[in-house]
């Protein structure tokens, strides 16, 4: 995966059990916010975060999405229980995280990183975590959309 590549489409199914569609969003900077598992300390404090810094998150217009291989239902429940305002898509399977090269050590998770596809749906940014137990900076998260925006 590389930065200038088309992004790949995908439809993957949110917490409220709706589609989401990468290419309904072309026109917008979409932000894909990939992370290995729901009700996991790392998980929980990257997701957190960016709930605390949502009004930044919101300020750049990016639409701005969580990705796990978490069940609908699992995400639901995450989701709810720590206020989470963005939407967190279930990939089961893995292929949209195996499309963008977030394909983990953990057999069956995703690994967490982040990808930001600019408004003509290209990949603008893409950087996995060398070392999971990190969360990527929400400075670093906003820096790559601005210099997309």
């Amino acid at each position: 995966m590389k930065t200038g590549n088309q992004a790949p489409d995908f439809t993957l199914t949110d917490g409220e059990g709706n589609n989401w569609t990468l290419s309904n969003y072309k026109g917008h900077t979409v932000v894909l916010l990939f992370y290995p598992g729901d009700n996991t300390p790392v998980c929980t404090a990257q997701l957190c975060s960016v709930r605390d810094h949502w009004s930044e998150y919101q300020a750049t217009g990016a639409e701005v999405v969580g990705i796990s291989t978490d069940s609908v239902e699992s995400h639901s429940g995450f989701a709810e229980k720590n206020q989470l305002p963005l939407r967190l898509l279930s990939d089961p399977d893995g292929k949209v995280s195996a499309a963008y090269d977030m394909k983990s050590w953990i057999p069956g998770r995703t690994a967490r990183g982040v990808v930001v596809i600019d408004k003509e749906g290209k990949i603008a940014y893409h950087k996995v975590q060398a070392v999971s137990l990190f969360k990527p900076s929400d400075a670093d998260v906003l820096a790559a959309i601005k210099a997309v925006a």
